[in-house]
């Protein structure tokens, strides 16, 4: 059984900073990729960024420049960086990671939400 906790979410004015955390557990022998996405109200749930286990990232181009993508494979953990924030961020965000458990298998977390006020 693999699990997922995020946190870090919050309400930030515009221009300010988050970090959002995503920590697996349970029986997890390593983790594969990892992404966070988001979802606005009445918008389709869409990729923010990822990172590949050798650690190359790639992200959306709305957040470029302002998101960073890690991770820590020791505490099996993706974080996301976010600066400059906008309202245009505020959505739930999820953290999507491919985990090699008894078998492989793509989990979600349970969501954060964020808001950026303006």
């Amino acid at each position: 059984q693999v699990q997922l906790v995020e946190s870090g979410g919050g309400l930030v004015q515009a221009g300010g900073s988050l970090r959002l955390s995503c920590a697996a557990s349970g029986r997890v022998f390593s983790i594969n990729d990892m992404a966070w996405y988001r979802q606005a109200p009445g918008k389709q749930r869409e990729m923010v960024a990822h990172i590949s286990s050798g650690g190359s990232t790639n992200y959306a181009d709305s957040v470029k420049g302002r998101f960073t993508i890690s991770r820590d494979n020791a505490k099996n953990t993706v974080y996301l960086q976010m600066n400059s924030l906008k309202p245009e961020d505020t959505a739930v965000y999820y953290c999507n990671l491919v985990v090699v458990a008894a078998g492989v298998g793509r989990y979600w977390g349970q969501g954060t939400q964020v808001t950026v006020s303006s």
